[in-house]
């Protein structure tokens, strides 16, 4: 007789995991405030966590105001990961993609509007496009904003999250606050988010962050975080140290776990050192290969500047089975500069070369005759005889199927 189950001492005294509560509740999709349920287990988690927390002393920042609630317990599956960092990882050292010199006078038509202007932080520019979201297409994701004075939110909240952002202005190493881990599940999380304060995180803390929001979001999410929260902490950096740290470097890296959405957040609006920093990530990351032509796709279309022709080589020399719909948009890019009176710069020529090596085969006879005779007007003393010579000692599309097939009908015969 199969011994009769019995119920563990205390298992009915186990709640579920927050974020399970949470989703449990309904939350009002329309609206920015949270709903007074969804409050209430906020807060009494927050209060539960209490002696748990005295007791294990988890967390490298000790703070006597900080809310209870603001540090994790470890009883979650995976916490002990959130701000893991392996002696691997921690040692790595990033090299920036050379960049001519001669090049620097030569893109300042090219730099993109929307940079990090000496003097103006984080908090400022996220200001500036809450003010113009307004005037947005519906179509466009809209920006991570601050909530309003009359939003809503239950002041005790406001607390928790303000108290989250102190924690992770000072961040190293440790689990995550749950209050914070929580956020990629609510509707709401652009608001509550910019209740921490991005422009105080640590690059430990953006890591940390980064980890969370790029496994949890979805694509379209992820952008909205990638555009307005982790590129503007990349520009923090570099403006203020003239580097990035190599926790906010992982955190690129890590971002590159939803492709589509690092394509479409990082790479539109970058300055030429920002380019050669997520260049840098590029190349050793693996590329989808669908993400890889359609950013190329995107990269050919949109209007010049230095970083599209860094980001067109880095891509380029991966060398990808590419289709020829994207190949025949990189031929129609290098066109457009047949007749241009500006001198371009070496990193567009060096983006000609990488083309020209990877893909000569892929073209047709008209797109190479084409291409050498855009040579004639922009030349480079020692690229464009490098480029030449591809073109001309190559076969073209479909030439090399042909060759093979006259010759088996000449060993058949």
């Amino acid at each position: 007789m199969p011994k009769a189950t019995t119920q563990r001492k205390g298992s009915s005294l186990k709640h579920d995991p927050l974020a399970v509560q949470l989703r449990s509740g309904e939350l009002d999709d329309a609206g920015t405030a949270l709903d007074a349920k969804v409050t209430q287990k906020v807060l009494a988690m927050a209060r539960e966590q209490q002696d748990e927390l005295a007791a294990l002393g988890l967390g490298d920042v000790e703070d006597p105001e900080l809310p209870a609630g603001l540090r994790a317990t470890a009883d979650d599956e995976g916490d002990e990961d959130d701000g893991a960092f392996s002696d691997e990882d921690a040692y790595e050292e990033y090299e920036e993609l050379e960049i001519d010199e001669t090049d620097d006078a030569l893109l300042d038509s090219y730099v993109p509007a929307g940079h990090l202007e000496p003097g103006r932080s984080l908090a400022d520019l996220i200001m500036e496009k809450i003010e113009r979201a307004g005037e947005q297409p519906a179509s466009a994701p809209a920006p991570v904003a601050a909530p309003p004075e009359d939003s809503g939110f239950n002041p005790k909240v406001v607390d928790v999250y303000s108290k989250v952002g102190q924690l992770l202005s000072r961040y190293k190493s440790g689990p995550l606050p749950k209050a914070f881990k929580i956020l990629p599940t609510l509707p709401m999380w652009p608001q509550l988010i910019m209740l921490t304060n991005p422009e105080t995180w640590t690059p430990h803390a953006t890591y940390a962050a980064t980890r969370i929001f790029a496994s949890n979001l979805d694509p379209k999410q992820s952008q909205k975080y990638y555009k307005e929260i982790l590129l503007e902490k990349v520009r923090e950096e570099i403006g203020e140290t003239g580097k990035l740290s190599v926790h906010t470097y992982m955190a690129l890296k890590k971002a590159m776990y939803k492709p589509a959405a690092f394509f479409k957040g990082l790479l539109g609006t970058c300055t030429l050192r920002e380019a050669a920093i997520l260049g840098s990530v590029l190349t050793k990351v693996s590329v989808p290969v669908l993400h890889s032509g359609a950013a190329l796709l995107k990269l050919a279309e949109m209007e010049y500047t230095g970083p599209n022709s860094l980001f067109i080589r880095v891509l380029l020399d991966k060398k990808y089975a590419l289709p020829y719909k994207v190949v025949d948009a990189l031929v129609f890019h290098f066109l457009r500069f047949k007749r241009d009176q500006r001198q371009m710069p070496v990193l567009w020529h060096q983006a000609f070369l990488v083309f020209a090596q990877r893909y000569k085969a892929d073209l047709t006879p008209e797109q190479k005759d084409a291409l050498l005779e855009v040579l004639r007007f922009q030349s480079h003393h020692q690229i464009t005889p490098e480029i030449r010579r591809e073109l001309q000692h190559s076969v073209t599309r479909g030439e090399d199927e042909l060759s093979v097939n006259m010759t088996m009908e000449v060993e058949i015969q």
